[in-house]
């Protein structure tokens, strides 16, 4: 049986969607010259949309695996990394690129590799802690 805590997060996440599908409507207006973007901008956009969206589904699988297997201690708790990497890579795709025709991501794209440093970790603890059950 599911853990309440993985209830409420699961619910949590699953209301994020909106948040990623309203990213979806900012994208079509963007491609469709609605919104001024240069190359940068639209290529970045384009990477954080399709990486929260991926992620939070990924996020909410291993979850679900972790709780159901009864992986419990840090292996658990660690798994909620790629939960973390849902929230950080996109941001850094979007924010580093925010302005007027930037030319180059801003150091906020350092986030994109705390993302990504964040998922590892939380990929590596759901997968060891669901083999060593």
């Amino acid at each position: 049986m599911l853990s309440a805590s993985t209830a409420q997060t699961g619910g949590i996440v699953l209301l994020t969607v909106v948040a990623i599908a309203f990213g979806g409507t900012f994208l079509l207006r963007v491609a469709t010259a609605g919104v001024p973007t240069n190359d940068l901008q639209k290529s970045f956009f384009r990477a954080g949309h399709a990486h929260a969206g991926v992620l939070v589904i990924l996020g909410l699988v291993a979850t679900l695996y972790v709780d159901l297997a009864g992986v419990e201690g840090m292996w658990s708790t660690l798994t909620n990394g790629i939960l973390v990497a849902a929230i950080l890579m996109p941001a850094g795709f979007f924010l580093s690129v925010i302005g007027r025709d930037p030319q180059r991501p801003s150091r906020v794209v350092g986030l994109v590799w705390l993302g990504a440093l964040s998922l590892t970790i939380g990929v590596i603890s759901a997968g060891l802690g669901l083999l060593m059950v």
